[in-house]
């Protein structure tokens, strides 16, 4: 009995071994190889720039406020003084959070920029998977980025908790 099970069990293990083809992909390592990556960073390096300019206006606009206040400030009343400081104060906090905005915003910009490229390795991923008969590809750091459809147990276990999709889902 026990001879059967072992036979059973190395008899699946087999079966599984040729219907399962694993591979490996390193997209960064395509994607700076990619003729385009150029076109994309100068895209980015013109759109930091921008950023750049606006934080250099708000700069300025706040070298003059404190060269104003410093000019004036013997002559302000206490509200006046005041109310000087609390402009800075917030020029100051609008500053900060601008150039947090435009650390976000550059690092969007830039994904936004490079994912025509991540399509078009991805597209050329799917055609080699689907013509060597990969049924996974991970990438070397370790994520799973392709999966034929046929091993996806997604909709067999949305159907066995009797979940009803709707058309298109």
């Amino acid at each position: 009995m026990k001879l059967l099970k072992i036979a059973i069990f190395l008899m699946s293990i087999t079966a599984f071994s040729q219907t399962s083809k694993v591979g490996t992909i390193d997209v960064d390592f395509i994607l700076s190889k990619m003729p385009e990556l150029a076109g994309v960073q100068e895209q980015v390096d013109a759109y930091g720039k921008e950023l750049d300019a606006d934080l250099k206006q708000k700069l300025d606009a706040y070298t003059a406020e404190i060269n104003k206040f410093k000019e004036g400030q013997n002559t302000m009343t206490l509200n006046q003084r005041r109310t000087a400081q609390d402009s800075i104060i917030a020029m100051e906090t609008d500053i900060n959070k601008y150039q947090q905005t435009a650390n976000q915003m550059l690092a969007l910009k830039r994904e936004e920029f490079l994912q025509p490229l991540y399509k078009k390795i991805g597209d050329e991923l799917e055609k080699i998977a689907q013509a060597e008969g990969y049924t996974q590809i991970i990438q070397r750091n370790g994520n799973l980025i392709y999966i034929d459809n046929r091993f996806d147990v997604t909709l067999a276990v949305i159907a066995a908790l009797g979940i009803e999709l709707k058309e298109g889902e």
